[in-house]
Formats: C-alpha cells, sequence, structure tokens
C-alpha cells in the first residue's frame, strides 16, 4: 500500500454514481427477471469509463471500478457464492424506531418498488455457502476495470477492489433458522470467511489493494444488536475481526484497508456507538490502514481519539474528510482543517490518506448524492489535499 512522503493523497470508499439505465438492469439480474445481457455488458463499460475517468479529472490517487457491475456492495455476494435463498428480515434501525417522522421522511425518498435493489431483504442461508470455483464474476469485473483504464488512458498511483467481509455478509444475508450446515452464528461467520477467502486472494493477485467493507463493526449496534447491551456487540465486533484475519491469513496487511462505518443514511445517528470502543478490538485486525469516517456531524470530534488510542505503528488511517450523505458541498478549506486534525491525532503526516466517509452508491437504485455533486465533493476532497499539503509540508 503506497503512502507519501512528500504530499496527502487521496482515495474514496469505493462506489460510485450508476447511470439509471445500468442500476435497471443490475437490479433486474439480482431478481432474476428478463434482461438483455449484450446491454448490461454496454452499459457496465460505458459507465466504468464515465467514473474512471472522472475519478482522475477530480484528483483522486488511488482509484477502482467505482463498483460499477455490482448490485450492492455486500449483496452481490448472493451472484457469487451459492446457498442463499428467501429472504432476510433485518431489524429496523433505532433511528426509524425513534425517530418516526424521520422514518416515514426515508420511506418517501427511498419509495416502494420492485425495481429498488434488496437491501433490508436480501436473500437468507438456506444452505452451505459455496464460492464459485471458477471465480467468473471476479474475473470478469477485474477485466473490464483493467479494460476501461486501457481505453481511457487512465492510471492511478495506485488501484484498490473492494470485497465484503464475513461480518456485513452474515449480518445482511441472515443464517435461515433451518439451515443444517451451521449450528451457529459464529460457524456461520466463519463459514463465510473461507469461502470469501478465495475473492480476497483473487484480488490481491491481479494486482490490486484489497478494501474490506465492514460496516457491520459500527453499523450493527444500531440494528441486529439495537436492543442488546454493548458487551453483546462488541464481542460480534470481535468474532468478525477473527473472520477477518482468518480471511486473509495468506495475504501481507500491507495489501488490505479495512472499512468501517456507521451506515450512510442521513439520518439522527444518535446512538452510534463510540470509537472509542471500538478501536481496541479493530486494531487486532491484520491489515495495513484503517478507513474510518470523520466528516460527518456526529463523528468529526472522534479524531481526538486517535490521539489516546493510537494507531498500530505499521497501520495507515485513511480518515473520512467528505460527507457521503448531503449534497452540501465542503469548502477545500474545511477538508483541509479535516486533513490537518488527523495528521495531528496520529502525529505523522505520512501515514494519512485523505478519503470519504462511505461510499456514494453502495446499492444500485438508492443514490442520495446527485451525480455532479458526487465529481464536486471528490474535486473537493483533491483541492483540500492540496491545501492540507501546503500546511504540513510547507509547499505547494
Amino acid at each position: 500500500m503506497k503512502s507519501s512522503s512528500d504530499r496527502i493523497l487521496t482515495t474514496h470508499t469505493g462506489s460510485l454514481p450508476r447511470s439509471k439505465t445500468l442500476s435497471a438492469l443490475l437490479v433486474k439480474r439480482e431478481q432474476r427477471k428478463p434482461y438483455d445481457e449484450n446491454a448490461l455488458r454496454t452499459e457496465i463499460d460505458r459507465n466504468l469509463d464515465l467514473v474512471v475517468a472522472r475519478q482522475r479529472e477530480c484528483g483522486v490517487d488511488i482509484g477502482n471500478d467505482g463498483e460499477t457491475p455490482r448490485v450492492g456492495f455486500s449483496t452481490y455476494t448472493t451472484e457469487r457464492i451459492a446457498g442463499f435463498g428467501g429472504e432476510s428480515r433485518r431489524k429496523p434501525t433505532l433511528d426509524t424506531i425513534k425517530f418516526p417522522g424521520f422514518a416515514d421522511f426515508m420511506a418517501r425518498q427511498i419509495g416502494v418498488s420492485d425495481e429498488l435493489a434488496r437491501v433490508w431483504n436480501a436473500p437468507q442461508a438456506v444452505g452451505k455457502l459455496e464460492y464459485d470455483q471458477s471465480l467468473s464474476e471476479a474475473k470478469s469485473e477485474s477485466a473490464a476495470f483493467k479494460a476501461s483504464l486501457k481505453r481511457t488512458g487512465s492510471k492511478f498511483t495506485e488501484d484498490f477492489m473492494t470485497a465484503a467481509t464475513p461480518g456485513i455478509v452474515s449480518t445482511t444475508m441472515l443464517l435461515a433458522p433451518n439451515n443444517p450446515a451451521y449450528k451457529n452464528d459464529a460457524e456461520y461467520v466463519m463459514g463465510i470467511a473461507n469461502e470469501l477467502k478465495k475473492e480476497y486472494e483473487y484480488i490481491v493477485g491481479e494486482g490490486y489493494i484489497l478494501q474490506l467493507d465492514a460496516p457491520d463493526l459500527a453499523m450493527e449496534r444500531v440494528i441486529m444488536f439495537g436492543d442488546q447491551p454493548l458487551k453483546s456487540f462488541l464481542d460480534r465486533v470481535a468474532l468478525h475481526v477473527d473472520a477477518i484475519n482468518v480471511a486473509i491469513a495468506d495475504i501481507p496487511p500491507e495489501k488490505v484497508r479495512l472499512h468501517v462505518c456507521w451506515g450512510n443514511w442521513n439520518g439522527p445517528h444518535q446512538d452510534d456507538v463510540d470509537v472509542a470502543d471500538l478501536l481496541p478490538i479493530l486494531y487486532g485486525a491484520k491489515v495495513g490502514a484503517l478507513s474510518i469516517p470523520l466528516g460527518n456531524p456526529r463523528h468529526e470530534h472522534e479524531t481526538e481519539v486517535f490521539k489516546k488510542l493510537p494507531l498500530p505503528n505499521d497501520m495507515l488511517l485513511i480518515p473520512g474528510v467528505i460527507d457521503v450523505t448531503t449534497n452540501y458541498l465542503e469548502h477545500p478549506e474545511v477538508v483541509a482543517n479535516r486533513i490537518c486534525a488527523a495528521v495531528a491525532a496520529v502525529g505523522a503526516r505520512e501515514r494519512v490518506i485523505a478519503g470519504t466517509d462511505c461510499g456514494f452508491g453502495t446499492f444500485a437504485s438508492y443514490e442520495f448524492i446527485a451525480e455532479d455533486v458526487v465529481w464536486a465533493k471528490l474535486k473537493a476532497l483533491s483541492d483540500g489535499a492540496k491545501l492540507a499539503t501546503e500546511r504540513l509540508w510547507g509547499k505547494a
């Protein structure tokens, strides 16, 4: 994983805008409805070329494919792993329970349609999970990204590719009560780890930095564990980190970065777990960088926690300095302030890479930030990093 000794590098969390046409085709594929495969491939390539080129235009240093071919950052796994079926019934967030007016507002924003990706009603694990031995979807995604880089003439300082973690898969695609393959949730989580290990190793073998997406490590405090003691949630976090370590056991830590977040919905987030409760467990992950949201009104103050609970010496910090839940456009000076605060907390400018709080299009059909604002936010990220570089190194 590349860091810089002379400037602040920029990256983002993974998902970027998809066209309405692409989102509709991906949802049809997920729902196993008839769709035109040639049209889907064409739209994937067209969308890929756009997101690759726009990242470079906006000044993103460490880029990816925007998760363009995926229906969702976590639920894409149901198209690569056999053993899923039926429907999960996830608990509502504490936000929607405590603020019914907010729940109604969000329902109006999302709408009710059979043309939406499955987020709260994803499939269950109804049998033993088995990753496609041919790795066909992973191979197709990698090939499409590399072809787009070539077509657009784009080159990043480093390329990354995202993948769901055992924890987010287990808390989104719940274990069916009558599944004979797994005795309990812990066994299910480890079973997922052993299957996702194949995807992780393939991604790294293709030359990418592997980003593991694990919002469960913070977000599930207000969903699955919303009615349980904090200790119960933290015990589950520890299990999920153990599963991550099993899945990446044969990958060098410097090839892996871990994204943790509290969910990227535009809500109160009043019951979010404190980062101070999480860091001692997160530091046990054998990864080279931690990506965590610090650019939103609920968690920006927690940058200071990294002074009291310092990063492990061999770990970088990718602080989110751009809020992905609002169309409000950050001023570059604000971005620079957030970056410099993170550097002060870490104690070394070379160990900070500026990022975004979360993805901009984590599920097809659920984008809430206008596409042109997304690119403006990434440009503000780059401009803010330049200002921070001037402050931290005393040069443009």
